[in-house]
């Protein structure tokens, strides 16, 4: 089992590959980590942007929101991810943040479709719709709406607030925020551009889960954004 200080240093490198990746918004948005002894989860604290997230700036915190360990305050939408942890078992990583083109592409209430590599994996099955809210999501209640929404799939887009995305690891989970966002990125632009006319199939799609996205390159892709983070200063 991993201990309190590898916990608290897999927080700070998640929160600093989407600073990387170029998802910051100022101080909001966040990425956690799952606690292995059922306490809660690991998270950044408030206040502080994605880069500027180190050790002393992770907070542990409880399903009831109480910090138990590290350093607050806490984000008040920490339901996002005690209550996704809660009913996803396989998640040990959930990230939440304010991409404009997430938001801008949940505007238009249309399928994502496999446009590029990126759209891959929330295109079958469709990634989910959180439509109780467009506001914060600061209740248990809402948490648990939200996990709903995303169900077993990979994340689910907030239309008027942003994305969410899941994964057993750090690396998948900030990488499918990248990705998220750059598929809605890409079907905006072919929609500016015109009729959109071809898309990968079940069958491409199943394919290059196989081949584009495996494990090794979820890992290789979030060890680039830790290269640059660790390059960047604070």
């Amino acid at each position: 089992m991993e201990t309190e200080e590898q916990l608290i240093a897999a927080t700070a490198q998640a929160n600093q590959a989407l600073a990387a990746s170029g998802q910051s918004d100022m101080v909001w948005g966040h990425a956690s980590v799952r606690d292995p002894e059922g306490r809660g989860v690991w998270m950044k604290a408030a206040g502080w942007s994605f880069g500027e997230v180190t050790a002393d700036r992770v907070a542990l915190v409880s399903p009831d929101g109480e910090v138990l360990a590290g350093n607050g305050p806490r984000h008040i939408e920490y339901p996002i991810h005690t209550e996704v942890m809660l009913a996803r078992p396989d998640v040990g990583c959930v990230v939440h943040t304010h991409a404009p083109a997430a938001c801008a592409f949940a505007a238009l209430d249309q399928p994502l479709l496999a446009l590029s590599h990126d759209g891959v994996e929330f295109a079958d099955p469709p990634v989910g719709r959180f439509t109780r809210t467009g506001s914060l999501i600061s209740s248990a209640e809402l948490g648990r709406a939200l996990a709903e929404a995303i169900g077993a799939g990979n994340g689910a887009l907030l239309p008027r607030h942003g994305l969410v995305t899941v994964g057993p690891d750090p690396a998948r989970a900030v990488m499918r925020a990248v990705l998220l966002a750059r598929a809605c990125s890409v079907q905006l632009q072919a929609l500016a551009a015109g009729e959109i006319k071809t898309w990968s199939d079940e069958a491409e799609i199943a394919l290059k889960q196989a081949e584009v996205w495996p494990e090794s390159q979820y890992n290789a892709g979030y060890a680039y954004l830790c290269r640059l983070a660790a390059s960047a200063p604070i």
